[in-house]
């Protein structure tokens, strides 16, 4: 070993909890936590999700109330999913000013001010009938042009609404670069993008399927989210969503792409979110509820690999548990 680098003993700052905090080289704090929530229409009383346990499909009330508990926490963000009663082939409900998304936004926005970031994911999976991410053309492919019309549109209701950011989740090429224009022309430069630049075709996304009632009625998305074996284009994507005007670009999933996440953490010139996602989440839970494993210990090991990895923004259904732990 180099004389620079004299032999000493690693574990004398290992010994107790408060030399580990002391010297701990990753923190988590509240703030970088954002809640996803689920909103349906046209239900009385909140509907458990039963693939993710805790998680609901939220009555307006009741996510007022989750909102305020959220913001009391600490919790850095809200993110919406909306859940309409009636969908079609272009997602009418997406914009609709009196849809259940908008009205969702408006709902967190009165409640907690600018104590949170409220964050609209904008997509049409949860709204078109046929489950697919944009409007689709004759022989059922994702039209890509005629999708940004939509999203264009989706941005200006949900920036009216109230969103301090939305979220283009669909993988359309150009989609930043329609929002931010759309966005400008209706006089919400102030609203942000935080773009799902490296979202991957995932087997990790089975539960919130459930819980937004969004499954493809037929195929898959493979053809516009990225494929797992690759890493470069990632980078690619980010480097153009960039370009296009994000503010904030996102890796979905979090805990299998930490290599993506890190490599992107490492190239981009704006703060980079990772989203937690529903398997990644109903994998604890399910360990945990047969007694394989120490829940408390594995989500909180988790979120820190996340953000040890380089997300400095972290959506997780944990949100608000974790936030009273970090309080406490």
């Amino acid at each position: 070993m180099s004389a620079a680098f004299p032999v000493t003993r690693p574990r004398r700052l290992r010994r107790t909890p408060a030399v580990r905090r002391l010297v701990a080289e990753t923190s988590l704090r509240p703030a970088d936590l954002v809640l996803p929530m689920f909103i349906k229409e046209g239900i009385g009383e909140p509907q458990p999700v039963g693939s993710m346990p805790g998680v609901v499909q939220h009555t307006r009330d009741s996510l007022r109330k989750a909102a305020a508990e959220a913001a009391a926490a600490g919790v850095g963000g809200l993110i919406v999913f909306g859940v309409p009663a009636a969908k079609d082939g272009r997602g009418s409900a997406a914009d609709d000013p009196a849809g259940i998304s908008q009205l969702a936004l408006a709902d967190l926005r009165a409640e907690t001010g600018d104590q949170c970031v409220i964050m609209a994911d904008l997509c049409l999976c949860e709204y078109t009938d046929h489950g697919h991410c944009g409007v689709l053309t004759a022989g059922g492919d994702v039209a890509n042009d005629a999708t940004l019309e939509r999203y264009a549109a989706i941005a200006v209701a949900q920036a009216e609404a109230g969103a301090h950011l939305v979220a283009p989740s669909g993988m359309m090429d150009g989609q930043v670069a329609a929002i931010r224009a759309a966005l400008d022309g209706a006089g919400h430069a102030d609203v942000g993008i935080c773009a799902y630049s490296a979202k991957y075709a995932s087997g990790f996304y089975g539960p919130f399927r459930e819980a937004a009632e969004g499954a493809p009625a037929f195929g898959d998305r493979a053809s516009h989210q990225q494929d797992p074996a690759n890493a470069v284009e990632a980078l690619r994507e980010v480097a153009l969503d960039v370009g296009e005007g994000a503010d904030m670009v996102m890796v979905k999933p979090a805990l299998p792409y930490l290599d993506i996440i890190r490599r992107v953490a490492e190239a981009s010139p704006v703060p980079v979110a990772a989203y937690q996602v529903s398997g990644e989440f109903a994998m604890v839970e399910a360990a945990a509820a047969n007694g394989w494993l120490d829940r408390n210990r594995v989500i909180m090991e988790t979120l820190t690999a996340i953000r040890r990895a380089g997300a400095g923004v972290i959506l997780t259904y944990w949100a608000t548990e974790v936030a009273d732990w970090l309080a406490g």
